[in-house]
């Protein structure tokens, strides 16, 4: 009986500690995006949406996993970004920074490329009540599609989810 008393206390104070790792605080988003896009030299205006998910592990710090779809004129933009975020809420804002890495997909009528892609940027969210904030952010998203590098501008806002 002690033996088994001592495996079930074990078990709970793994438990417990496991739980500790998983976070429990953070963000949703989901929002119209705009990306103003340089095709080999060309520059296209690209409408479509953005929508992230961010995992807090400091009260500072999370992990972000980010996917966008950006269209026009039979060209699509596709991304699968990951990486860190700062953040600190000030007030009613939440200003933050991020570096994101990941991979980048772009498709025409006639051709395709995936390539790797990377994102620097920011915003802020405004908290409009307890949960529910709206975002603004913009970020320097960069590609390398046909073994050319692309440097384009991406600004998004919408509705963020606070947990």
């Amino acid at each position: 009986m002690r033996r088994l008393s001592m495996i079930g206390f074990t078990l709970l104070m793994l438990l417990t500690a496991a739980s500790a790792q998983i976070p429990t605080k953070g963000n949703i988003f989901f929002g119209y995006s705009y990306n103003r896009a340089d095709f080999n030299g060309s520059h296209a205006n690209l409408n479509g949406w953005e929508g992230s998910l961010e995992g807090k592990f400091l009260p500072w710090i999370g992990l972000v996993a980010d996917l966008s779809g950006h269209y026009g004129s039979g060209d699509s933009v596709h991304s699968v970004l990951f990486g860190p975020r700062a953040s600190v809420s000030v007030g009613k804002f939440t200003p933050f920074a991020h570096l994101l890495i990941g991979v980048g997909h772009f498709s025409a009528s006639s051709t395709s490329d995936t390539s790797f892609s990377d994102a620097f940027g920011g915003g802020v969210d405004y908290r409009l009540f307890h949960v529910v904030g709206w975002r603004f952010q913009a970020d320097a998203l960069q590609t390398r599609f046909f073994s050319r590098t692309q440097d384009d501008f991406r600004f998004s806002t919408g509705i963020v989810l606070h947990f």
